[in-house]
């Protein structure tokens, strides 16, 4: 009967909670601030009534995938009519090379600072192996049947199965067609052109009722996260947790810091305001993909980057960018798993972590678990046991909270720094608007194409 009133009675907050962000949307109180204000309380609520409020996940799954319903459909819209705005096919190129190495360059550095975090920390001493009879080793795919993933065979079948690599390729596929047959008949393309433009504008109308959710799914998401995780579960694995987090903050501030600072050449602390909503998404979430929508708006709207190079950075981002999930994450588990197994490791290991996880990072990209399979892939690859694993995985989901704000904000920098690089900043925007509320949304300033902006 007890249960029962403290189940009831955490249901009854959770309503009070709702009612109160819905009050505070109706007196223009910030996203930002509406966001904070969902997660402090989430955190309260789920500590308080510990497991009768795990059912408060249900509101925060309900906004995960209403969001994971628009993914598809915005990454096509996002995709085509960002590489059909541009006409030449070698900047396309040249956008699609930076873009892709920022990601392997950022990884490869998160991937050291993980190495040199696990060293001094140190998260395996005294720890002895625990098997988990539960624990099912996940398979390395071969080469060619992770080439093979990444090729739509039906795109369709992609679309309803998830897989968003595929979806990317398949669309890639019909801009590139639409941009040849422009060049040569441009009126023979101009229908479909349209459509297209048209059919961006409505999701991401859809996309901007969605956003305004937002603090209701992280209310619910952080109360679930609170009421199923406590101190006592945490404490065994303790140094792992600060491993992680302490390796995501250095990566945060040195090499996104500075490729801000003095790549794109802006104040750091106002980036760090205007991208905020991206990491409460992201780390309330966990999931680059849900954060799309609200990174895609980030971007364009507060960062002031071109449309074109947001659409095309952005999606892209979110599949292969996992500086958290694919770069510091598996090589600070792979130094645990060697101290808890005894294994010393020698500088060669170090360097083949950091190689390995760079390859895997985007070797993974259209596998499902990318995180798992990229510790998998290295773990492996230096001859560690892959049962070791195992032992992080109770606290997967407080890891993965961090690793994936790691990744969403590694895509936003490196908009940032592409649209620099290709004069598609408006840096006097950038510096003296105020920040636009995303629910606010003008989709009609993204109908036909990019917008005009000054060079960075």
């Amino acid at each position: 009967m007890i249960v029962n009133s403290l189940y009831i009675a955490s249901w009854a907050v959770a309503v009070v909670v709702l009612l109160l962000l819905f009050f505070a949307a109706k007196k223009k109180v910030g996203f930002g601030t509406r966001v904070l204000i969902a997660m402090v309380l989430g955190v309260v609520v789920g500590a308080v009534f510990g497991k009768e409020a795990t059912d408060l996940g249900t509101i925060g799954s309900i906004y995960v995938n209403l969001i994971k319903m628009i993914v598809m459909p915005l990454v096509i819209a996002t995709i085509i009519s960002s590489i059909t705005s541009v006409s030449d096919p070698n900047m396309l190129r040249k956008i699609g090379t930076k873009t892709i190495a920022l990601f392997l360059i950022t990884t490869g550095i998160a991937a050291a600072i993980g190495v040199v975090v696990a060293v001094i920390i140190d998260p395996g001493a005294g720890i002895p192996y625990v098997q988990d009879a539960k624990f099912a080793a996940r398979e390395i795919p071969s080469f060619l049947k992770v080439f093979m993933d990444l090729v739509p065979a039906n795109p369709v079948n992609e679309m309803a199965t998830g897989k968003v690599v595929p979806v990317i390729v398949f669309a890639m596929f019909v801009a590139v067609a639409i941009t040849i047959e422009g060049n040569r008949k441009p009126e023979s393309v101009r229908p479909i052109k349209e459509v297209i433009q048209s059919f961006a504008v409505v999701m991401f109308r859809v996309t901007k009722l969605i956003i305004r959710l937002t603090p209701y799914g992280v209310f619910g998401l952080m109360a679930a996260m609170a009421a199923k995780y406590g101190l006592a579960s945490l404490l065994p694995m303790g140094k792992v947790v600060i491993a992680v987090y302490i390796a995501c903050l250095l990566h945060f501030v040195l090499t996104y810091g500075f490729l801000v600072t003095f790549v794109a050449r802006v104040n750091p602390l106002r980036f760090l305001k205007k991208i905020y909503p991206v990491l409460a998404v992201a780390f309330t979430t966990r999931s680059s993909y849900a954060t799309l929508p609200v990174n895609l708006e980030v971007i364009t709207k507060r960062l002031k980057v071109s449309d074109r190079i947001a659409s095309f950075v952005a999606p892209l981002g979110a599949t292969i960018n996992m500086n958290g999930c694919g770069g510091l994450y598996p090589a600070i588990v792979a130094i645990f798993v060697a101290k808890v197994f005894g294994i010393d490791l020698t500088i060669t290991h170090y360097l083949l972590i950091v190689g390995s996880a760079m390859i895997a990072s985007v070797g993974v990209a259209g596998v499902p678990g990318p995180a798992s399979i990229s510790t998998t892939v290295v773990l492996a690859s230096v001859g560690l046991p892959i049962e070791g694993m195992a032992m992080v995985l109770g606290i997967d989901a407080i890891l993965d909270m961090a690793r994936t704000a790691i990744n969403a904000t590694g895509t936003t920098v490196s908009s940032l720094v592409v649209a620099v690089t290709e004069k598609e900043f408006d840096r006097e925007a950038f510096n003296n608007e105020a920040d636009e509320e995303l629910e606010n949304y003008d989709v009609s300033s993204r109908k036909g194409g990019s917008k005009t902006v000054v060079a960075g």
